[in-house]
């Protein structure tokens, strides 16, 4: 399995309109971050998580082939903006999408004309799941966990993602599944009992918005702290804004284990 970085960015992207500041000076590729997107494949399956409003434009790179599953996080529009533009993927058939209840209700009233009862021609043909927390569900040969993490007062959702085993004789000791990589973006917090659903994974992606205190979403520090506290083998950093500063120099001041991303970055698990 393998993830690609779509985006890496918060809901500005680097550079900011506008901005002339430090990072977004850099010509340093690595300093460009799109909306936060990512894209999980195995050689049967394709899930993109999150759609936002930079999507036409990351998957673009990407070869043109089905999308199995939409993994929503939460229904702010930097994370579901580019939903419209799934439209050429669904041509291999509806997109199912996954999402909670409250996500849910924001993609209905987002984008009512993709259910209304008589849609017109050429709209997304989508097919909305609802998903709960805890409630483990399949699509293809990846095996999904939802939990839940709180990104300021608002509950959103966090993934732990694990592929199934070609052969599951050869994975001793893992009950025939490959390493689990959770995915977080947006939290602030996240409650004692969502713990065990991170605990013990291979790969972490977590946000870090950037070193001054945020009141929803956690700065470089906490994420490094909460990244300690899990442990995983390796972590990478997501949703950074400008304010985090150049990914050369903040990468150089983290272990190796704990590192920021990079759009377009490929991870293999």
């Amino acid at each position: 399995m393998k993830l690609t970085f779509l985006g890496t960015g918060t809901s500005c992207g680097v550079p900011t309109i506008g901005c002339h500041c430090y990072t977004c000076s850099s010509t340093d590729p690595h300093d460009k971050r799109l909306r936060c997107s990512a894209l999980v494949e195995t050689e049967q399956t394709r899930l993109l998580i999150d759609c936002g409003p930079d999507f036409r434009q990351q998957i673009m790179p990407q070869p043109f082939r089905k999308i199995d599953g939409i993994l929503i996080t939460h229904a702010h529009y930097d994370h579901m903006g580019g939903m419209d533009d799934i439209r050429p993927y669904c041509q291999f058939g509806e997109i199912n999408v996954y999402a909670d209840p409250i996500a849910r209700k924001g993609m209905l009233e987002m984008l009512p004309y993709c259910f209304a009862d008589h849609r017109y021609p050429g709209v997304p043909a989508i097919q909305l799941h609802e998903i709960h927390k805890h409630e483990a569900f399949r699509i293809g040969d990846i095996d999904i966990v939802p939990f839940q993490v709180m990104h300021h007062d608002l509950p959103i959702f966090g993934y732990r993602i694990t592929p199934l085993a070609k052969h599951p004789s050869s994975e001793e000791g893992n009950g025939g599944r490959l390493p689990s990589l959770v995915y977080i973006t947006d939290m602030k917090t996240i409650a004692e009992e969502e713990i065990p659903y991170v605990e013990g994974c291979d790969t972490l992606i977590v946000n870090a918005l950037r070193q001054k205190p945020h009141h929803s979403h956690q700065t470089l520090c906490e994420a490094v702290d909460f990244a300690n506290m899990i442990g995983a083998r390796q972590t990478w950093l997501i949703h950074s804004s400008h304010d985090i500063g150049r990914h050369r120099e903040v990468n150089a001041s983290l272990p190796g284990s704990i590192q920021m991303a990079y759009d377009g970055q490929v991870i293999e698990l």
